[in-house]
């Protein structure tokens, strides 16, 4: 049975479960034509009431590209000639979790908190390459959502 695609998925990282949503969106041209496209990515801390969320926002810029599907796959983000991510791998959503927590997100804080993704995205991008070589599946995009973490304890988070 195939995934509603609205549906939150579950990903635990660091002895904490996360629900994570990836979202497209973008505003119209007054020619009706889209424009300001941007991939958000959002993070819900569990259980409710636990902690604001984390929203990390890839929005369309020079040298980057943030599509909505064809010619590239609905959920890519990238640089044109740099690395890329699929945000609909939770290995992906992984590795700009952890990326996010190096650089002072805290899970339990009490509000939400909207971050550019841009900085975060060579980070994790070099994180998932990393674990993708040494086999260790907790970044690498090969886990499933939810499943037990494998290879070690994870960072802590901040």
């Amino acid at each position: 049975m195939a995934r509603h695609r609205k549906k939150p998925r579950r990903l635990v990282a660091g002895g904490r479960t996360y629900l994570w949503t990836l979202r497209h969106s973008h505003h119209e041209r007054k020619d009706g034509r889209p424009a300001g496209c941007c991939q958000i990515l959002a993070l819900f801390p569990q259980p409710a009431g636990t902690g604001g969320a984390l929203r990390i926002v890839f929005a369309e810029g020079p040298d980057r590209y943030v599509p909505g599907g064809f010619p590239l796959g609905s959920g890519d983000v990238g640089y044109v000639r740099g690395p890329s991510l699929n945000l609909h791998e939770p290995g992906a959503v992984r590795a700009l979790l952890d990326a996010a927590s190096a650089r002072g997100w805290e899970p339990g804080g009490p509000e939400a908190v909207e971050t550019d993704g841009w900085p975060l995205l060579e980070e994790a991008a070099e994180a998932r390459a990393r674990n993708a070589a040494t086999g260790d599946a907790r970044n690498a995009g090969t886990e499933a959502a939810g499943a037990k973490k494998r290879g070690g304890p994870a960072p802590a988070l901040h």
